[in-house]
């Protein structure tokens, strides 16, 4: 083996781990590491003797190595002076260590103390906030407990009236509140200022008491205005507040006092004001006598027991323009009695009413929200104070109403006073305010039977009338029947507004003995046929009052309307029977036959045809004349009679119709006397002379 090749060898067992126990297990994995190397496989492939080259190469490197001690020799001064730098560098770093050991050494010292001072800080930062508490506590506690001069001045020196007052007594009575509350926790500054907070208390309630009560008893002045007063104690309501919280025994008196000198002072105002308003009234009011059935004072006995009539009893049973006062009038402005005495005004019933009543709802209004605004009251706590004041005036008026009722006998004035009653129930209502509820209901209770009593008493007077007694009785209306038309759309326009089972009743009840009354009148009459023009005559008047004076449909004007048209279709038969009661019999009889089916029969009006077709053709315009004119005669209402000319000539021509119709049976169908009937169009063309719009 060469050198070359013991060189390599050595290399390659200095490569070799020989103490490695899978050593030459691992030899093939180096072998094939050293063949894929890049060089080698260079050499390889280009036939290179790998000794040679490994000859080569360690020649090339000791020919480096060489000329590296070369350069170095040649560089060793260089070298020399580097090392002395190097080494002054590294005792330079070396202090510059030293340095940095003290400045690492002073900043951990630095930083202990930081973290001191922090924790030194949160301490003092807590201490302060809890100082800070206290003082905020504490100053407000001293701000809320100290009494400032100013205030003591303007409580013991300033007048009530004064705004500085009112606010002054807004920070005395939360000091005191404040004082109290601590009080309970036993704070001991609150036994240096609650001296002087009592006796500022005791100062302002006694000025607040003066003042109150200085206006309550103003109240009392004849003519005072006690408005005027309420709207200057509503001003300082945190008085009464005021004393309510801190004395009430002196709240007490303040109300009670209120309660008795507002109590006197409306029982005196209403009952005044009630004792002139009824000097206003007109003197011929309605009386006992003044009924639908009591004859006219004209026609009374000299000897009459009874005081005088009325010199006008047609407004007892006429509504006219009195029910203006539930309407535009309801909340007009009351009557003043010494104006309408120096213009010599006369007042109704309804009106007088009507002022009394709009006086006593608007005042309770007014007292009702005063005594909830100024007393802080609740509605169950208002309602009872506020009958303390008003009860005697209420108890005043109630009294009045029953005495002047049990003296009314206009009942159209009473039932205007419950629609009154209504009204002003309603008005109160939308004012969200009760007070009179029980006082309405009472009212109600005194009304509506007065109401059904003197209705009952028209009623009775009707029942009650001897017909045979009444003089000058003729076909025309009678003035009864009239007064109960009036009187009964008068009724019937006032229940429009708010209708009542219990006025339907009794408008019932007197349609029943009017209509017994007019038969018993028209049985005064002889002959049917003025009875029947007397009945129409009055259904008539009585219907066109009713549909004039009402809005609506009743049972009053469907009754009289179905008398209306019975009792003229029986006219008509009357009045047509004198003139062609054989044509109407003859229609009458054959028709009963041919309902029967009895043709044969009718040969037995066979030589009735005749008489009665030459009969009509000869006198039938002298007889349409002739009722025309007993029609006009018998009604001097045109309307009337233009109504019943038109069915008695629409009567005939059904008759007349039917009667030629006849003629187109077998029996009739060729007889001589057909050819002279009538034609039809000719009778209605001169009918139409009589009635234009037949």
């Amino acid at each position: 083996m060469t050198d070359a090749e013991d060189l390599d060898f050595a290399i390659n067992l200095d490569n070799l781990d020989l103490t490695a126990e899978d050593a030459l297990d691992n030899v093939d994995e180096h072998i094939q590491e050293n063949l894929e190397d890049v060089l080698v496989k260079k050499a390889l492939e280009s036939g290179v003797d790998l000794r040679e080259y490994a000859k080569q190469i360690e020649h090339d490197l000791h020919k480096v190595e060489n000329h590296s001690i070369s350069d170095y020799v040649t560089e060793s001064n260089n070298i020399a002076r580097l090392h002395t730098q190097i080494g002054e560098c590294d005792g330079i770093l070396e202090r510059m260590e030293c340095m940095l050991h003290g400045f690492q050494y002073d900043l951990s010292s630095i930083s202990a103390e930081i973290q001191c001072l922090q924790e030194e800080s949160v301490q003092m930062n807590i201490k302060l906030k809890n100082r800070q508490a206290v003082k905020s506590e504490l100053s407000q506690l001293v701000d809320e407990m100290a009494v400032p001069e100013q205030m003591i001045n303007h409580i013991l020196d300033c007048p009530v009236t004064e705004r500085a007052f009112l606010e002054q007594l807004h920070e005395l009575n939360h000091k005191i509140n404040f004082v109290k509350q601590h009080s309970y926790n036993d704070t001991a500054a609150c036994r240096d200022v609650l001296d002087v907070v009592e006796k500022l208390k005791f100062k302002a309630i006694s000025k607040i008491r003066e003042f109150l009560l200085t206006k309550i008893y103003s109240f009392r002045k004849p003519m005072s205005n006690y408005q005027l007063g309420q709207d200057a104690m509503l001003k300082s309501r945190f008085f009464y507040e005021f004393l309510l919280s801190n004395e009430r025994h002196v709240a007490r008196e303040v109300r009670d006092e209120y309660v008795d000198t507002l109590s006197k002072v409306y029982f005196s105002y209403f009952k005044t004001y009630i004792n002139r308003l009824m000097k206003l009234q007109f003197d011929d009011a309605a009386g006992r006598d003044d009924l639908l059935a009591t004859e006219d004072s004209s026609k009374r006995g000299f000897f009459s027991s009874s005081r005088p009539a009325m010199r006008n009893r047609s407004s007892v049973f006429t509504l006219g323009k009195r029910d203006v006062i539930l309407g535009e009038q309801l909340e007009a402005p009351i009557v003043v009695p010494h104006a309408a005495q120096k213009n010599e005004e006369k007042q109704s019933f309804e009106s007088l009413f009507r002022s009394q009543h709009y006086a006593l709802l608007d005042t309770s209004c007014r007292e009702y929200l005063f005594v909830c605004d100024f007393f802080m009251l609740s509605a169950s706590a208002a309602q009872d104070l506020f009958n303390a004041i008003v009860g005697k005036t209420l108890a005043l008026y109630l009294k009045h109403v029953d005495t002047q009722c049990s003296e009314c006998y206009d009942a159209i004035a009473l039932l205007l006073c419950i629609h009154i009653v209504y009204k002003y129930r309603v008005l109160m209502n939308a004012r969200e305010v009760t007070s009179l509820s029980s006082y309405w209901d009472t009212m109600m209770a005194i009304l509506w039977p007065r109401f059904e009593y003197v209705v009952k008493m028209h009623i009775r007077s009707v029942a009650e009338c001897n017909v045979q007694h009444l003089s000058s009785i003729d076909v025309r209306p009678h003035y009864i029947t009239r007064r109960y038309a009036e009187f009964s759309a008068a009724v019937m326009r006032i229940n429009e507004n708010l209708p009542n089972t219990k006025v339907e009743q009794v408008l019932s009840e007197l349609q029943t003995e009017v209509q017994n009354f007019i038969l018993r009148l028209a049985a005064c009459f002889g002959e049917r046929k003025d009875q029947l023009v007397f009945l129409i005559n009055n259904y008539d008047m009585m219907l066109s009052v009713i549909m004039e004076r009402t809005t609506e449909e009743s049972k009053e004007s469907d009754s009289f309307q179905q008398l209306l048209g019975s009792r003229t279709q029986e006219y008509v038969e009357e009045i047509l029977a004198p003139h062609f009661g054989g044509m109407m019999a003859f229609v009458k009889d054959c028709e009963v036959v041919l309902e029967s089916g009895q043709t044969d029969r009718l040969r037995v009006f066979e030589q009735k045809v005749a008489p009665l077709v030459q009969g009509f053709a000869a006198g039938w315009r002298t007889s349409v004349d002739l009722i025309s004119r007993e029609v006009t005669t018998s009604f001097t209402n045109f309307k009337v009679g233009s109504t019943i000319v038109q069915a008695a000539f629409t009567h005939l021509i059904q008759y007349y119709h039917r009667f030629q119709k006849l003629f187109t049976q077998p029996p009739f169908k060729a007889m001589p006397a057909r050819s002279e009937l009538v034609n039809m169009h000719l009778i209605m063309v001169e009918m139409k002379k009589y009635k234009p719009n037949f």
